[in-house]
């Protein structure tokens, strides 16, 4: 499900570029969670299940996609960052280099453990 506020927030918050990767993060969530609420959650763009899933931030240099419960994951793709004890995240540059494979998996991970 998409939100017309999401939609502003990428149009008048976001360069191009980041753009483009936020486009493709909002079809994998489209595709990987499907039931999950597109909201504005501190000031970004965020799903939510029965929690928050995943949230999105950015630089001037890069998106960064991070998941609430990510200190949870496995993480074969070796992506993940963060030393917290409950959210990982991904920093997304370059709309091209997106590893998708990667990106399913971490959303498949989420809603699992959002279903729990």
């Amino acid at each position: 499900m998409t939100s017309a506020d999401v939609d502003e927030f990428v149009q008048t918050r976001l360069a191009p570029p980041h753009q483009t990767i936020v486009r493709v993060l909002r079809e994998l969530m489209a595709e990987g969670a499907p039931d999950a609420s597109e909201v504005i959650s501190r000031g970004s763009p965020a799903w939510k299940g029965r929690a928050i899933l995943a949230i999105i931030s950015h630089s001037k240099t890069h998106v960064t996609f991070a998941f609430a419960r990510g200190a949870e994951f496995d993480d074969d793709h070796g992506l993940l960052e963060g030393v917290g004890k409950t959210t990982r995240h991904v920093k997304l540059k370059n709309p091209d280099a997106l590893d998708h494979d990667a990106l399913r998996d971490y959303i498949r991970q989420a809603v699992a453990l959002d279903q729990e």
